[in-house]
């Protein structure tokens, strides 16, 4: 009797499913197209993106890519994948709206161990959800199962932003000067940024488990670590678009310190009362479980404060009425004063940093 052939190695054998990746495809067709504009040209799965570039007088592209970071690791332990795409749409449009830009199209990259289709059409809904509420084309993508790269269970997000703006009105902050107001629009947690810190207070020093409820937060430690990151895109858009808006600063990484610097011209500072502001729960409890001196607080975390506006004071009310038209809450959290390019947060740690 003739042996059987003998069956050779497929790629399945290497750890990587093609027909999950179809599935995939298949399950996100739809939440891609959702977020289309009328200069998105052809369909999902060309080896590009085509977006046709509309009718400028002198037009700056403005872009960024980030990813999600450790915050990915909270999703991971709760098996919760539909808001963190949503985080990086959010982050990475602020980003760009800083200097006055308009997203056109985002595209991802997602990196697995182990595809997952359901984990997949997740990722894919909140960056498509991401997409739609800044009026951004998701145009393409990435998806790589990469099995000895990532454990089962995890993967890694990131995404590029692509926007435009007329030369005329790229906000770059060089008109910034003493004497002007700097406006803070609310957060609603950590966003994505600060989390090596957070999760390492969280999960060991409180020896917390993601399920664990936490009294003065009101909810899990997950679910407040989850929180998606909001969105100014809009909000800041318009405000800029009626009234001379001379610096925005997007709180990130680095926190209210190193942002808000970010975008000043020489000799001038900027002085913010931390008293003038509300701060969320989920800063308090981190610092006192972790012991956080206030200075580390404020060049780690956004402490409240998601986005800073800078202004002339002839037009604080006109941007605070244009800014609360897209349901944002801005204080006047300080002002510009002289000196060299800095941040002053009065009375922390009992004096002026």
């Amino acid at each position: 009797m003739a042996s059987e052939p003998q069956r050779g190695l497929t790629y399945a054998d290497a750890g990587v499913d093609l027909d999950a990746k179809d599935e995939a495809f298949a399950r996100i067709r739809g939440l891609v197209k959702s977020t289309h504009r009328a200069e998105v040209l052809g369909e999902i799965g060309s080896f590009g993106g085509l977006f046709a570039l509309g009718s400028y007088d002198e037009p700056v592209l403005v872009s960024s890519i980030d990813s999600v970071g450790t915050k990915l690791k909270v999703a991971f332990a709760l098996d919760r994948h539909d808001t963190v795409g949503y985080d990086m749409v959010a982050h990475c449009g602020n980003d760009i709206v800083v200097q006055g830009a308009e997203p056109l199209f985002f595209m991802d990259y997602i990196g697995i161990g182990q595809l997952r289709p359901d984990v997949v059409r997740d990722l894919i809904d909140g960056l498509a959800r991401g997409c739609r509420d800044i009026g951004c084309a998701l145009i393409g993508g990435e998806t790589a199962e990469l099995p000895d790269l990532y454990s089962a269970g995890e993967y890694d997000l990131a995404g590029s932003i692509v926007g435009v703006v007329e030369r005329s009105q790229v906000i770059t902050g060089e008109g910034i000067c003493p004497g002007d107001v700097v406006i803070g629009l609310p957060s609603v947690g950590l966003h994505t940024n600060g989390y090596s810190l957070a999760r390492k207070i969280a999960f060991e020093a409180a020896a917390l488990d993601p399920r664990d409820d936490v009294a003065d937060l009101g909810c899990t430690i997950g679910a407040e670590l989850l929180k998606p990151h909001r969105s100014y895109v809009k909000a800041c858009l318009d405000t800029a678009r009626s009234v001379r808006v001379r610096g925005l600063a997007h709180i990130t990484g680095g926190g209210i310190l190193e942002n808000s610097a970010r975008i000043l011209p020489a000799d001038t500072r900027i002085r913010i009362d931390p008293a003038t502001w509300d701060r969320l729960p989920v800063f308090g409890w981190l610092q006192s479980a972790g012991g956080v001196a206030d200075f580390e607080m404020y060049r780690v975390f956004n402490m409240g404060i998601g986005m800073v506006v800078v202004v002339a004071p002839e037009v604080e009310t006109a941007a605070l009425e244009r800014l609360a038209r897209h349901g944002e809450n801005g204080v006047v959290i300080g002002e510009v004063i002289q000196g060299a390019p800095g941040v002053d947060i009065v009375n922390i740690g009992g004096s002026d940093r």
